[in-house]
Parts: structure tokens; sequence; C-alpha cells
């Protein structure tokens, strides 16, 4: 079974379920929302918090000032310029929400800020869904040694192939968030089903999933599925501006999909079975076989002065009462006792 170690948390089928609130871009660039959100995060229960960190220049091209994402008005290259923080913005937030005991996960979106994200002793990096057939950056932040985690959205099998290949080749620890990258995803865009596929074609990989629909609903579902990261868009306030606040889920929400991950997983496993805890419920909840009227010594039992009551407590429970049925009583019975095989010949 693959096990994803990033500090000391221990990430698989056989832990508890990692979450990711991802604050990414939902600050605008304002360090103060940031510092918000991660208490807000914290608050909330949060173990680990993830940014983005965007080098515009070296990130994009020109090009890129005519493309407008789907869930945005302006261009690609508008929204980064504006949401872009400093490498000394960045290294105070790490800095801050490791204070608190949690850890700093951030997307480096070019080689710059991987380099940049390195020069702060990251323990891990987190690849979106548009670097996963990004190859060279792929390779890039693998020679860093340090466990990656990679969405595969807009990818198949076959192009995530060879970035699992290099990840391999580098001999360190990964994890394949299933993703579809829609925004808001329709419920039945979601492909649960993909983490099969994930996990029937790269058993060394941790599996998760990066949800970009409405509410906890199918991070829920895709934990018996064998989902061991839940990543989702993270913000405190629902009113703020932002390209990917309408797909955020805001501190109360992540503190149910926290704690509704957690009771899913411990619920798992298991076989149909009596469990010695059960047996003090068993005492009131079975039913034992009870005389019902009055029964005289040499009496045949019937179905007209024996029945099963409740508690089930008495020495024949309602499992056997067709094996008392016709058996003669051996003494006289008073009605509403517990019958006792003693009593029966």
């Amino acid at each position: 079974m693959s096990i994803l170690t990033i500090k000391n948390r221990s990430i698989g089928e056989s832990h508890i379920p990692l979450v990711i609130p991802e604050i990414g871009i939902n600050h605008e660039g304002n360090i103060e929302k940031a510092f918000q959100m991660i208490d807000d995060a914290f608050q909330a229960g949060a173990e680990i918090i993830k940014f983005q960190t965007h080098v515009v220049k070296d990130e994009m091209s020109a090009a890129a000032k005519k493309v407008i994402p789907g869930n945005a008005d302006v261009s690609i290259y508008e929204i980064m310029e504006r949401c872009a923080l400093t490498f000394e913005e960045e290294r105070e937030i790490k800095r801050y929400i490791e204070k608190k005991g949690m850890i700093f996960l951030s997307t480096p979106f070019s080689r710059a800020a991987a380099n940049h994200l390195e020069s702060l002793d990251v323990d891990a990096y987190k690849i979106g869904s548009g670097e996963c057939n990004n190859y060279p950056l792929i390779e890039h932040i693998a020679s860093f040694g340090k466990p990656i985690i990679l969405s595969t959205g807009m990818n198949n099998i076959e192009s995530i192939k060879p970035a699992v290949e290099i990840m391999e080749a580098k001999n360190i620890e990964y994890a394949l968030l299933h993703c579809t990258s829609m925004y808001p995803t329709p419920y039945e865009k979601v492909n649960l089903g993909a983490i099969d596929d994930l996990k029937l074609n790269f058993p060394n990989a941790v599996l998760g999933l990066s949800d970009h629909s409405l509410g906890n609903y199918t991070c829920f579902g895709a934990v018996p599925l064998g989902a061991s990261i839940l990543e989702k868009h993270f913000t405190s306030d629902k009113s703020w501006p932002g390209p990917d606040i309408p797909i955020s889920i805001d501190p109360w929400e992540l503190k149910d999909l926290i704690n509704g991950t957690q009771a899913i997983w411990k619920a798992l496993g298991g076989k149909k079975e009596i469990l010695p805890e059960e047996q003090v419920t068993i005492d009131f909840a079975y039913s034992s076989v009870v005389s019902i009227e009055p029964i005289k010594k040499g009496e045949k039992l019937t179905r007209d002065n024996v029945w099963v009551k409740r508690p089930g407590t008495g020495a024949i429970q309602a499992i056997d009462f067709k094996n008392v049925i016709d058996k003669i009583a051996t003494q006289d019975i008073s009605p509403d006792v517990q019958i006792d095989w003693n009593m029966l010949k």
C-alpha cells in the first residue's frame, strides 16, 4: 500500500484522508486576506494550506494576454499579475502557517516559481493539472527529490504515464489527484470512476481528488473509492471577488469536509459479524421464548402458550423458537416466564 509523507504526516489509504484547502489566488494579491483565510482554515481544523506561486513573466508569454479563462472576464495574464504575491510575502505566509503547526504547500507554475519555493525549503510540491503534461517542468521539480502531488485534470492515462515515469525515475513519493477542470464541475462530469483507472494503471501512487464541484458531496463519495487526499478551493467569505470564489468552500464547509471524510474513513472496512460491543444492546433488543399462558406439567408447548418477547436474556432465544414447539413441559409454568431448556422434555 503506497504512502506519501509530508513532514511527519503520512498519507495513504491506511491513514485519515488529508484535506487540502486551496487558498490559491483567492487573496487577490491582498496578504491580509491571505492571513484571514489561514486563520479561518486553522480554526476549521486544517493540517495544511495550499497557495499558488506565480512568476508571471517566466510563466506566460505575451499571447496569454489574449486568453480569457472560462471562469473570468479578463485575461489569464491580467489575473495572475493582479494576484501574484511577492517572494517576501510568500516567505512571510509560509512562516505564519508553520508557526501554527500546519504545512505550507504551493503550486509553482514556472521554473522560476519552483526555484523560489525550493529556496523557501518547502516540504513538498503540488503540480496543477495544466502542468500534468508539462514534462520539462515536472522533471525540474522532481530533481529536488521531494514529494509531489500531481493533479490530472485535462489529461488521460497516456499523458499521465510520462509524468509518473519521471517521478518514479527520481524515486520520489507521489500522489495523483483525479480532477475535472470545469468551474464549477457538474456532478455528472466529476467521474469518480477515474480513481479506479488511476489505481489500476499507477499502483505505486497515492490517490486523491481535486474537486471543483459545488459542496462536499463528491469528496465524501471519493473516500470509499480510495481517495487519500481531498483538495478544494477555500475562502473566508464567498462574497469576495475572484474567479475561484464561486467554487470555493467556506470555513463551515471546510470543517464539515474534514470531519466528514474522517468519519467515512473510520467507517470503512470490516465484515458482517456480531461485535462484542453489541452485547449490551443484544441483552435488551433480542427476544427470548416466553410463556404467554399458564402451562401445566405434561402439556405440549404451542404457539398459543409460548411466544417471543424482549429482552434477549432468556435461555432460549427467538432463533430457536421452532425447536420448542411440541416439546412437553416438565413442570408447571406461569405466564410471562422466560422458558429454559430444563423446563422441557
